[in-house]
């Protein structure tokens, strides 16, 4: 989190300006999506205060390296994103439900994943749930709410970990005049290696 009218993020990368290195950005007013942009210099106010959230493609390489088959990048797709019924704890007039992303894997994989993206907390870490999507409010496994569908093959579970795509159920929700978030699937990237977020 920075200071008010702050777009750099030295902590996480040198020259990073939050206000032009993302590739895409939606602006939001009144809880309501309003445009895309690439940059955003007609948007950019003196007041607004960035939170930086992990993302779960940096535990991806983790994943490979254990000899595990990520299937959206083996199927050159972005991750499947989707909405649910996963109420996030309130912070103030904030509120909202969880948006998770999706991988599949066989149950003995699944075990692997979990261990290793517990190792990683601050990449969202640990998944929320695997194995039944309509116990957290997916009612159609193949049609993501953002990204992309892959293919799901026989004996293997949907695994799902915490998205940084749910502040924009959160923005819907509260409502806050104006709020600008990253395109889901198009995040920062800053210098810190995918190894340095790992606690062990």
């Amino acid at each position: 989190m920075t200071e008010p009218g702050n777009p750099f993020l030295a902590d996480i990368g040198a020259g990073i300006d939050i206000s032009r290195d993302v590739p895409e950005y939606q602006v939001f007013h009144d809880g309501k999506f309003t445009t895309s942009v690439s940059d955003l210099s007609e948007h950019w106010r003196d007041d607004l205060v960035i939170f930086v959230l992990g993302c779960s493609f940096s535990f991806e390489e983790a994943l490979i390296q254990s000899g595990l088959t990520v299937r959206n990048i083996e199927q050159g797709r972005n991750v499947s994103m989707y909405d649910t019924d996963i109420a996030c704890q309130p912070a103030g007039r904030f509120s909202g439900n969880m948006v998770v992303s999706m991988r599949p894997f066989t149950p003995k994989d699944a075990i692997r994943a979990i261990q290793i993206t517990s190792r990683y907390p601050k990449a969202h870490g640990a998944p929320v749930h695997f194995g039944f999507p309509d116990a957290i409010g997916i009612r159609d496994i193949q049609s993501p709410d953002y990204g992309e569908a892959v293919d799901i093959h026989d004996g293997e579970v949907p695994v799902f970990w915490a998205c940084g795509v749910t502040p924009q159920n959160v923005i819907r929700q509260s409502k806050p005049p104006i709020c600008i978030t990253h395109a889901p699937g198009k995040m920062l990237i800053t210098d810190l290696l995918n190894n340095a977020l790992s606690v062990l």
